[in-house]
């Protein structure tokens, strides 16, 4: 009878409310992985839109269970989302993406990412400026306007993971994906610059100002990451994990990642930039130094938990978009609601086409290789997939308009409200056309042009290429013939640029960094462990 009393006095440490909705949440998790997998072949469908769909349907359900009261089940958490369900997204598409095709158009990413959310940040910022008075929207500041800039710049990264293939369309996937991933982080840097100015006191000097900080952001974070995990492959190389325990150096891996976005969290820079490319430097040099079982075992552990946070956000937000409260803070008409939401998307339309259209024409017309031009056809599917917001427009629009006292609050729940219809009708939507669409639009073959393997030539193909344009292979040449490399390796950077730049940093990397952070071939022999029996029997 005591020890019944004790395990009841300690479950009152338990919420049961908790309890509860973690239980509906993992049962539709459950659900979504049951019906993606039904759904796989499916043209319209995918687990992003099944998700979001359910979500929606279970709201609706508590909705009617509360006769109408309350929806909310888990109220949404801007840390939840931004400190443990994007870190292992972004992560793991930092380490699973084909750095090769990435770095081939980082070019197109960089200039889609940066300025053309630069772009569509001035002008969603102008348009708001301008039409929402006459809506009836009057109680925005001038850092009201810019955040509305920045919150619908934000493109949604996950959903573009689920319509795109890394293997049927891999230039879109790396171009769309890669600059999602920095839409994503300059969006938010963006944001956090807006929060950081004094608008009471604008001078001539507020967009320098704001470039200043936007670089300085961009880069700082971007050198963490690869600071991270460069540290992660030289103690893993040195010290060698695997000998003893092979779960010692997984977690080493997965700590040492997640310690990387919390640290640029803690120096207010963007996580999302550290942690990418701190993927990216543990796929080249980190994952090559540990056992070949925790090869398999962190590969296969990263893409699920990515997986389960990816499905999760979208219940998340399908559910949190029925929370009646915030529907009746704002007490505005249907036709406020459609006004406002028509304006923001019709706002996010023309300030994607402001930069996709001119920047890919500007990229065709200083690409002038045959075959590298960037179609009319791929252009519109790049400025159609782009159109998707997702959890980081919802999650910055709540840091803006909720808990805001000296703002006008009818106003700020209808934006938090219009914000939300914006991400579903266009996730939906769009996410469900654009696979088909692709399809439609595009006219893929069976051998189609370009591929991700031969996009870039192997390091001897490289080689050849610069000696036969004139670099030097015997000591004993004149000095004439000397000068002679300095202008065919200028001339190849000219008209080759990503296969100079790929020959030299290859050529770099084998020389000084494969030796001090491993990477391929560069596995430390230990008797006794896998790699090492390996080695010893390749030896014999």
């Amino acid at each position: 009878m005591s020890h019944l009393s004790t395990l009841q006095s300690s479950s009152d440490f338990l919420s049961t409310t908790t309890i509860i909705a973690l239980t509906i949440f993992f049962s539709l998790l459950c659900a979504c992985i049951i019906i993606g997998h039904l759904l796989e072949e499916n043209r319209w469908a995918n687990e992003s839109i099944t998700a979001l769909l359910l979500g929606l349907c279970a709201g609706a359900v508590v909705l009617l269970a509360s006769e109408g009261n309350s929806s909310k089940i888990l109220v949404f958490s801007e840390d939840l989302f931004f400190l443990y369900l994007l870190p292992p997204i972004i992560f793991n598409a930092g380490f699973q993406v084909k750095k090769k095709q990435f770095f081939k158009n980082f070019t197109i990413i960089l200039m889609f990412g940066i300025f053309g959310t630069v772009i569509s940040f001035c002008l969603i910022s102008v348009g708001a400026f301008l039409l929402f008075n006459r809506i009836g929207v009057t109680s925005l500041n001038t850092q009201d306007y810019l955040a509305v800039g920045a919150i619908l710049s934000a493109t949604d990264t996950v959903c573009t993971l689920q319509v795109l293939s890394q293997d049927e369309t891999p230039f879109l996937y790396s171009v769309i994906f890669g600059e999602g991933v920095v839409n994503d982080a300059t969006s938010i840097v963006l944001f956090n610059a807006v929060q950081s100015l004094d608008f009471n006191n604008i001078d001539a000097m507020i967009s320098l100002k704001l470039l200043g900080i936007f670089l300085y952001l961009f880069f700082t974070s971007t050198i963490l990451g690869v600071v991270a995990g460069l540290l992660s492959a030289f103690i893993i190389k040195t010290l060698y994990f695997g000998r003893h325990s092979t779960d010692r150096e997984v977690a080493l891996m997965m700590i040492m990642a997640y310690l990387s976005y919390m640290l640029a969290e803690l120096l207010n820079l963007s996580g999302i930039l550290t942690v990418f490319f701190c993927g990216i430097l543990m796929s080249h040099y980190t994952w090559h130094n540990v056992t070949q079982s925790s090869r398999i075992t962190t590969k296969h552990a990263f893409a699920t938990m990515s997986f389960i946070a990816e499905t999760f956000i979208f219940l998340y937000v399908g559910m949190d978009a029925l929370d009646i409260d915030k529907w009746k803070a704002s007490s505005a008409s249907a036709g406020t609601f459609i006004a406002v939401s028509s304006t923001l998307f019709a706002l996010v339309l023309v300030g994607r086409a402001a930069f996709v259209f001119p920047l890919a024409n500007f990229i065709n017309c200083i690409r002038r290789r045959d075959g590298s031009n960037i179609a009319f056809r791929k252009q519109f599917i790049m400025w159609w997939a782009g159109l998707m917001r997702g959890a980081v427009t919802i999650a910055l629009s709540y840091n803006q308009f909720s808990n805001s006292d000296d703002k006008d609050t009818q106003d700020s729940a209808l934006m938090i409200t219009s914000t939300i219809i914006v991400v579903l009708f266009s996730t939906v939507v769009f996410g469900s056309i654009t696979k088909p669409l692709i399809e439609a639009v595009l006219l893929r073959h069976a051998k189609p042009n370009v591929s991700d393997a031969t996009d870039i030539p192997s390091l001897d193909d490289l080689r050849i290429m610069f000696i036969e344009n004139g670099e030097p292979s015997d000591r004993g040449e004149n000095q004439q013939a000397a000068a002679g490399p300095r202008r065919s390796s200028l001339r190849l950077l000219l008209t080759h640029p990503t296969w100079t730049v790929h020959y030299l940093w290859r050529k770099f990397d084998d020389r000084f960094m494969r030796p001090v952070f491993g990477g391929r071939g560069f596995v430390p022999f230990v008797p006794g462990s896998p790699t090492g029996a390996s080695n010893e029997a390749s030896r014999t």
